[in-house]
C-alpha cells in the first residue's frame, strides 16, 4: 500500500515514555455569565463566538431581527429568558477534572530524512473555536467575510510545552465514499514533531514541519470553512466529515480547496506555513458535535 505522498515511511520505532499532561493540577470550569453588555468593536457573530454560543440562538433569544442594530452598553442574554435556571444551550461543565498522562506523541519521517525540530519558543495557540459545530454556525461564518477576530490566543508556558519524537508509520489514504454515521477512519494529516499536545488552552495538537510541506485531509469530508477570518488560526480550512465530526487544519501557507469541495482521505488541501503563528506548524483539531477531543485519542497509533 502507498502512502499520502510518493516517499515511503520506514517502519516505527515506539517510545514508551509517557508525559504528564500539561495541566498538571485540576481545573475547574468557570460557568458561563447569564448576560453580557455590549463593547465598542463588538459585533452579534463575536459576541456568540467567544460565549460558545450559536448567533441565531443568541439573536432569538434577544429578539433581534438585525444583527447589525445592536449597540454599545446593549444587555444581551447569553440564555433564554425563560430558562436562565435550566442548563444552557451548550453547558460548561463544572466538574473538577483530575491530571492525567498522556501517550508520547509521534513523528514520521521519510526515509533518509532527518525533520530538523525547531526550538524557538512555541505559542500554544490557535485557542480552539469557541463556537459549537453546526450548519447553522458555519454558514454565519461563511457569510461574514469580515468576520471579527477572536480574543489573542493564550500563551502557555514554555516549561510546559513538550517536544518528544515517537515515529509512526501513517496508515495509506484510500478513496472511499463519505462516511456515515459516527465512523471516521483517520490518517495523520501530515508528517513531522509534535510540538503541543491536547489542553484547557490548545484544543488540538501542533505538528511542526517545513514551509509549503503538504497538508492533507485526515479523512473524507467536504470542506464548510476556508479562509482567514479567525484570528489565532491563520489560513485556516475545516472539513466536514459526517454529522458528527469535523476537522481543522490551521496556519497554513497556502489553501488549496474551496468551501463545498468534496475531499478524499490523504488528499493534498494545503501547503504548511506560519500564518498567525510564531513558526511553522500545523495546527489539527478534531471536533465531535461541536466540542474538541484529543486527535491523538483517534489519529491511527502506531504499528509493528
Amino acid at each position: 500500500m502507498t502512502g499520502c505522498e510518493s516517499t515511503p515511511y520506514r517502519a516505527p520505532v515506539v517510545d514508551s515514555a509517557t508525559v504528564e499532561a500539561e495541566n498538571a493540577k485540576p481545573e475547574v470550569s468557570v460557568r458561563r455569565p447569564d448576560a453580557y453588555i455590549i463593547k465598542k468593536g463588538d459585533t452579534l457573530y463575536s459576541i456568540a463566538l467567544s460565549h460558545g454560543i450559536d448567533q441565531k440562538s443568541l439573536a432569538e433569544w434577544n429578539d433581534i431581527t438585525d444583527p447589525g442594530a445592536i449597540h454599545v452598553g446593549q444587555q444581551l442574554y447569553l440564555s433564554s429568558p425563560s430558562l436562565l435556571a435550566q442548563p444552557s444551550l451548550f453547558p460548561i461543565r463544572e466538574t473538577t477534572l483530575p491530571s492525567r498522562a498522556v501517550t508520547t506523541p509521534f513523528i514520521v519521517s521519510p526515509i533518509g530524512a532527518k525533520p530538523q525540530a525547531n526550538t524557538d519558543k512555541l505559542k500554544t495557540e490557535p485557542r480552539a473555536f469557541k463556537l459549537p459545530y453546526s450548519d447553522q454556525a458555519v454558514a454565519q461564518l461563511k457569510g461574514l467575510p469580515g468576520a471579527p477576530p477572536l480574543v489573542a490566543p493564550v500563551k502557555a508556558d514554555p516549561m510546559t510545552e513538550k517536544n518528544t519524537g515517537t515515529e509512526i508509520n501513517p496508515i495509506p489514504p484510500a478513496a472511499e465514499e463519505l462516511n456515515d454515521g459516527d465512523r471516521v477512519d483517520w490518517i495523520w494529516p501530515t508528517r513531522g514533531k509534535i510540538l503541543g499536545v491536547f489542553s484547557e488552552s490548545s484544543k488540538g495538537i501542533d505538528i511542526s514541519g517545513t514551509a509549503g510541506q503538504a497538508v492533507t485531509a485526515s479523512a473524507n469530508g467536504k470542506v464548510v470553512y476556508s479562509g482567514a477570518g479567525l484570528r489565532g488560526y491563520g489560513k485556516l480550512i475545516i472539513i466536514k466529515h459526517n454529522n458528527t465530526y469535523l476537522s481543522a487544519y490551521a496556519h497554513n501557507s497556502k489553501i488549496l480547496v474551496k468551501e463545498g469541495q468534496t475531499v478524499v482521505k490523504g488528499e493534498k488541501i494545503a501547503e504548511m506555513g506560519n500564518s498567525d503563528a510564531s513558526l511553522v506548524k500545523l495546527h489539527f483539531e478534531i471536533r465531535k458535535n461541536g466540542k474538541p477531543v484529543d486527535p491523538l485519542k483517534h489519529l491511527p497509533g502506531i504499528s509493528g
